[in-house]
């Protein structure tokens, strides 16, 4: 008997986007407290754009050959002993694995049942596949690192990014004072989804503009024009500084204990139950979903593209199967 086999997209070098390519390999097959999912849809995410070029989770991955991507959208195929919580046929949701591979970018994912979560049933499975890493990590940060409550002031850089979006609305939730920093032209957007002041970062410093604030969300890093550091300028004393995409050196770690800040690192991780919490936001209609492009699957390199423009609002998707 011919091994079933699936369509992915693999990699044979450290690269640009031109490294990526359609491949058949073999399909995989659930372990126990496993699900075997179709996939699909799979969002596509910074931190695949910096894996494939060597950095990210590059090495967590390994060397090449391998497949992107941790966001999933499908429907369980088949289920591995001991799984109880999903059936064969049941809509499914999940970023499973992070930061070990997790090949999203193919047919089929293989993974514990309980790192995925019913698909929120109002929305569809491109949309779906957009929502896990950004909205955990905008969950993670707001509720699991910072502990925001209601009344206080939330800065969120990069507002109207993946991770972005999903933050001001969860922070809007949570009854917190939303600031988002994010170019004009999507300010009128940012005040739908919920935030309450904007700054435009072309045309502003925002530690000029913002101050007294009691978490800084930077989505953005001190990689980029010492955001991170910076953004210590717009905290009350007490105040949390979570940054995500390149961490807390040393040296900024010294800066915030030295003016009575606290500054943290965050990497996101699988988490079923909130999955489920924020599915019952999204069918609810108190969180919506911003996609700013779907490709099919073998254009995965053209989003990548589209995705180091650094200009997209919301996310981007691989579709996959119908």
């Amino acid at each position: 008997m011919s091994t079933p086999t699936m369509r992915a997209i693999s990699q044979d070098r450290f690269g640009g986007p031109e490294v990526l390519r359609l491949v058949t390999v073999p399909r995989p097959e659930p372990l126990p407290t496993e699900v075997l999912v179709r996939v699909v849809a799979a969002g596509v995410n910074p931190v695949d754009y910096k894996t494939r070029e060597g950095g990210g989770m590059a090495g967590v991955l390994g060397e090449p050959p391998f497949v992107l991507g941790w966001d999933v959208s499908g429907v369980v195929e088949k289920v591995g002993f001991g799984v109880h919580t999903f059936d064969v046929g049941d809509e499914v949701y999940g970023m499973p694995w992070f930061p070990r591979p997790a090949n999203a970018y193919a047919e089929y994912v293989t993974a514990p049942a309980r790192q995925f979560a019913r698909k929120p049933a109002t929305i569809s499975h491109d949309q779906a596949a957009a929502v896990p890493l950004a909205a955990l990590t905008a969950w993670q940060t707001l509720v699991d690192a910072a502990h925001v409550e209601a009344g206080q002031r939330v800065l969120i850089h990069a507002a109207a990014g993946g991770v972005g979006h999903f933050a001001v609305q969860f922070a809007h939730h949570l009854g917190a004072h939303v600031i988002g920093t994010a170019s004009y032209a999507k300010h009128d957007w940012l005040r739908k989804l919920g935030a309450d002041e904007l700054v435009d970062y072309t045309s502003a410093r925002f530690e000029d503009a913002i101050s007294d604030v009691d978490v800084v969300i930077d989505l953005v890093g001190d990689d980029h024009d010492n955001t991170s550091t910076r953004s210590l300028d717009t905290l009350r004393p007490g105040g949390l500084l979570v940054a995500v995409p390149s961490g807390v050196s040393p040296e900024l770690l010294d800066r915030a204990e030295a003016r009575g800040l606290r500054a943290s690192a965050y990497l996101v991780e699988p988490d079923g139950h909130a999955l489920g919490q924020i599915a019952e936001l999204i069918d609810a209609g108190t969180v919506s979903v911003e996609i700013e492009e779907v490709f099919p699957l073998e254009r995965a390199a053209d989003a990548h593209r589209r995705g180091e423009s650094g200009r997209t609002r919301g996310k981007l998707v691989l579709h996959i199967a119908d």
